[in-house]
């Protein structure tokens, strides 16, 4: 049986979860859309790849959340999610979907 991509569930948690809080106005939704991709991807990262991976590519998936706040200052809201979200699930792709 082959394994699921995680690369655009990566790309769904991310552009998903910043689009469902700017348009809902509600902050706590686009975070459980943002949770549940990630927890998915996580665990399907773990049964894959084991935990090492599993860690590395949740902690790059919070970071380029985290890092889309302040880019987004430079750059913008919309161009600074497309930027973070083209390296998570390029770095996922690389390390768990290929």
């Amino acid at each position: 049986m082959s394994t699921p991509l995680t690369a655009p569930v990566v790309a769904a948690g991310l552009v998903g979860g910043y689009a469902t809080a700017r348009y809902s106005g509600r902050r706590e939704l686009g975070g459980v859309v943002l949770a549940a991709a990630g927890g998915w991807c996580a665990t399907q990262w773990y049964r894959t790849k084991g935990p090492l991976v599993a860690g590395s590519l949740l902690g790059g998936y919070l970071v380029a959340f985290g890092a889309s706040h302040p880019l987004a200052k430079k750059i913008g809201a919309w161009p600074s999610v497309i930027a973070v979200t083209a390296a998570a699930a390029g770095a996922t792709y690389a390390a768990a979907d290929r």
